[in-house]
């Protein structure tokens, strides 16, 4: 069975998006970033950061006193891998079974899923190649 990291809380959601848009950051940066929408405390910010490291989420370099952490993965690969963890708990490893169920509740319209069969296809003739 696949085994993933733990989930993002809503805000460690928040904190990885300005660390992927920032590519590097501080905890201040961090702080200052989300406090419009999510006032924090640096050391909060501090805490949540160290609580992605352990997760796996981001890594830190020190440069003088100051943690400066980049996240380990682009969001589209942790994206895939939440999905993949979807696909194994609910879908029995089935990817069909998703998409079945996806097209059938509304979520991906025949159009849409049209577009990614043609996609899939050019990509798997470029391999081939």
């Amino acid at each position: 069975m696949f085994s993933a990291r733990r989930p993002l809380s809503n805000l460690e959601h928040l904190i990885m998006q300005v660390v992927w848009a920032k590519s590097a950051c501080t905890s201040e940066d961090v702080r200052a970033t989300l406090a419009t929408r999510h006032p924090m405390k640096e050391s909060t910010a501090r805490t949540m950061l160290a609580r992605l490291e352990q997760k796996g989420y981001v890594r830190h370099r020190v440069e003088g006193r100051t943690n400066v952490y980049s996240g380990v993965e682009a969001p589209q690969s942790v994206a895939a891998k939440a999905v993949r963890q979807i696909i194994e708990r609910f879908c029995g490893g089935s990817v069909e079974q998703l998409l079945v169920g996806m097209v059938a509740n509304d979520v991906v319209d025949k159009r849409e899923l049209e577009r990614l069969a043609q996609r899939i296809a050019r990509r798997k003739e470029r391999k081939e190649k």
